[in-house]
């Protein structure tokens, strides 16, 4: 046992919300919004990963953690196969990070499998990629630089 301490992986910022998967995502909105009360922040169709999305948050709380809803918008999505395999619920646990080239560059020196070789489009402009769950324990998690953040490393901003 090494007595080193941990190398964190930088940027890393906050837990960006929690991935939930579903069958039906109005059911599933209707049930978060009407009898949990959360409030609708965004929703949105990401073709490129085959699934229809809904972010939800507390009332008054939207920059804190959130929670996605994800539906399969065909059979032969990712997110379909998941959902036969091992039913609704808990799909993902997402990190939001400051730049997600250098996290990922970060974790594939420590030994992890990334799903993508570069990052992919994700909710609202954001950037995103994928760790193995077999490297994690069996979570999937995803890395969140949010599209501020995009915008700022596009534009040169700090």
């Amino acid at each position: 046992m090494s007595s080193a301490a941990p190398v964190p992986v930088p940027g890393l910022i906050a837990i960006d919300h929690v991935g939930v998967a579903v069958p039906d995502l109005d059911a599933a909105i209707t049930f978060h919004t009407a009898v949990l009360g959360l409030v609708l922040l965004h929703r949105e169709e990401n073709v490129e990963q085959g699934v229809a999305e809904a972010m939800l948050a507390p009332p008054g709380d939207t920059s804190g953690t959130q929670l996605q809803l994800l539906a399969p918008l065909h059979a032969q999505s990712a997110l379909a196969r998941f959902l036969e395999r091992s039913g609704p619920g808990l799909q993902q646990l997402a990190y939001r990070v400051e730049d997600i080239d250098h996290a990922a560059s970060v974790l594939r020196r420590k030994g992890l499998r990334l799903l993508y070789d570069a990052a992919r489009t994700g909710t609202g402009g954001s950037r995103i990629n994928f760790v193995h769950p077999k490297d994690t324990g069996g979570v999937l998690i995803e890395l969140v630089q949010a599209a501020a953040a995009v915008e700022r490393m596009e534009t040169g901003q700090q």
